[in-house]
């Protein structure tokens, strides 16, 4: 049958969705097209005229923080993706980059509901530098990385993140500070085939694992709060999703993450780009080709913001725009 032809072999649709394909004559047999099941023979041709690509709407990108020329740095929205990918293609930071400030490309990523710095260059040998020195952090000592005031010169390169994150375990006083080094790899994912989850030092099978990559995260309690904790973290390492598995190894993930349980692992029924969660980059720390230090901050968004008047009733008011 046609519909369980096209769902063995493209299983992201199910045979289901492949009969309403066919209800809807987007699939052609032998140049004819169809409108029900039936059966195949061998040699048999079948098309699939895709219908056109619905996007979400996504966010605008608002003028940049900073721009010398070649180098743009922005405040990127929450919502917005940087590349194609997810069933987005057109609605990209990177398409409204080409049509507002060409030629300028994004030098690195940031998850699709992260906000905060993205840095973006004109010139590629500018993007080859930053690319580089993005990489050469990630590289360096972790321990020098993370420690490195923004005055000092062990990391040139630093970026700071805050975020909410479900509560810390009481042991955690405010103020205090903890290196998070649980190692990130592919696990199994029944929507994905793999997904990058923690990867417990504990596990003896870690060291073998091709996927464990070491990742390193600085993680500071600024604020308790009515059922989620205000943090600051620091990533002396680029793994993906890192901060949301990090702080969901330790023990708290990032409120509102639909994806990370406790102790690191993935939803079975979640996906990286559902969104829910608070996390901004908010302080990058960059030299430039010249040799200048590039200092960036970004504005906390509301819920981010620590002190008076930021606390449990701004919390009850996020909770209440939750789905």
């Amino acid at each position: 049958m046609t519909s369980f032809f096209y769902a063995s072999r493209y299983p992201h649709s199910s045979a289901l969705v492949w009969l309403e394909r066919l209800a809807a004559g987007e699939i052609c047999l032998n140049g004819q097209q169809l409108r029900a099941d039936g059966p195949l023979a061998a040699g048999d041709q079948l098309v699939w005229h895709r219908p056109p690509w619905q996007e979400p709407a996504v966010p605008v990108l608002p003028s940049p923080l900073f721009d010398d020329g070649d180098l743009l740095v922005f405040d990127k929205p929450s919502g917005l993706p940087v590349l194609p990918a997810g069933g987005f293609l057109e609605h990209t930071l990177l398409a409204q980059l080409q049509a507002s400030w060409p030629p300028a490309r994004p030098v690195h990523r940031l998850g699709r509901h992260t906000s905060g710095l993205l840095v973006c260059a004109r010139q590629s040998s500018t993007r080859a530098w930053l690319s580089a020195q993005l990489r050469d952090s990630t590289a360096a000592s972790p321990e020098a990385s993370l420690a490195a005031s923004p005055s000092s010169s062990p990391a040139r390169c630093q970026k700071t993140y805050r975020a909410l994150t479900a509560p810390l375990p009481p042991d955690w006083s405010v103020a205090e500070s903890r290196p998070l080094t649980t190692p990130i790899g592919r696990r199994p994912h029944p929507l994905l085939g793999e997904i990058w989850c923690a990867v417990p030092p504990s596990n003896p099978s870690h060291s073998l694992d091709p996927t464990a990559l070491p990742a390193h995260s600085q993680l500071t309690l600024l604020e308790r709060r009515q059922g989620a904790c205000l943090v600051e973290v620091a990533i002396a390492s680029g793994r993906p999703h890192q901060i949301r598995i990090h702080a969901a190894a330790a023990g708290a993930p990032l409120w509102g993450d639909p994806l990370y349980l406790a102790g690191g692992l993935a939803r079975p029924d979640a996906l990286p780009g559902d969104g829910g969660y608070q996390l901004h980059a908010h302080r990058l720390q960059l030299a430039r080709p010249d040799g200048a230090l590039l200092k960036l901050e970004a504005p906390l968004p509301t819920f981010l913001i620590t002190g008076p008047g930021h606390g449990p009733d701004q919390l009850v008011a996020l909770e209440g725009d939750q789905p």
